[in-house]
């Protein structure tokens, strides 16, 4: 199920299509999201710092200039994440254990950052229900059609069948369930890391990620509405030398080589 967008663009994007079958999709992608359409484009054309492409059903971000990187999208098909969900280590994964699965266990998450998805179609892959929850309408508009296209792979739909995906503030959304009563087994974070030397942004995702959205300073925010939402635990990936989000300090960490999960348990899952 994916539930429309709500938040409102402000950055240097403009919508375009790279064959007839992404017309349509870009002309409502235009409408919906209030950005310029382009009947022709140009990567080498700066006029705008991003195009939003589409092409025969999938969509991807794409830095303009002579040196930009390759394209950004949510790809839960094929790729590294398609060799993770073969060989990546199943249960024995570090985020397996940092959200609770073992046994027949398989906590429902809901995962309030969810950039391009990979974390939540792991969790997915696993057997847990997710729900993803993106305030970017850019990034949505990737993970929409990831999601869409994931569901029509015959060896990945059931897997895409439990994930959900919202468009809305993480903190401002967390509010609205706990006002509701809905409370989520496992809230999962990861809030981009703020950095302030651009030479250590060396992944491309990264890079459009700063343009978009830019870095998460309201993480401490994010994490007190999760504490006070979540009914078992929340989980929250940090790099490994980051110090913990300000506030509540965590039950305990699990540390991987560059990252590490601090865990803020609330009561036993089982």
């Amino acid at each position: 199920m994916i539930q429309q967008p709500t938040l409102a663009i402000a950055t240097e994007i403009a919508v375009c299509f790279a064959d007839e079958a992404g017309r349509q999709d870009a002309l409502q992608l235009s409408v919906r999201l209030g950005l310029p359409l382009l009947e022709e484009y140009d990567l080498r054309d700066e006029q705008y710092a991003q195009l939003l492409i589409c092409e025969s059903g999938s969509r991807r971000l794409q830095q303009t200039g002579r040196k930009a990187p390759g394209p950004v999208l949510a790809d839960f098909v094929s790729g590294a994440v398609a060799h993770r969900r073969k060989f990546g280590g199943g249960k024995g994964q570090m985020i397996a254990k940092a959200v609770g699965i073992k046994g027949s266990l398989r906590p429902q998450v809901v995962d309030v950052t969810a950039g391009l998805g990979r974390d939540s179609f792991v969790l997915a892959t696993l057997g847990c229900e997710v729900r993803m929850v993106e305030r970017s309408p850019i990034i949505h508009a990737l993970l929409e059609s990831g999601l869409q296209l994931a569901q029509c792979d015959p060896e990945v739909a059931d897997i895409a069948g439990r994930m959900t995906l919202v468009n809305a503030d993480s903190i401002n959304w967390l509010a609205a369930q706990l006002a509701l009563l809905e409370k989520p087994q496992v809230i999962y974070v990861d809030p981009m890391f703020p950095h302030t030397d651009k030479s250590a942004l060396v992944k491309k995702e990264m890079r459009v990620f700063r343009d978009v959205v830019g870095d998460d300073q309201d993480s401490a925010a994010l994490l007190e509405a999760a504490l006070q939402l979540a009914e078992y635990r929340v989980v929250v990936k940090r790099p490994r030398k980051a110090p913990a989000i300000e506030g509540q300090a965590p039950s305990y960490q699990l540390n991987g080589k560059s990252s590490r999960y601090d865990i803020y348990t609330l009561k036993s899952l089982a």
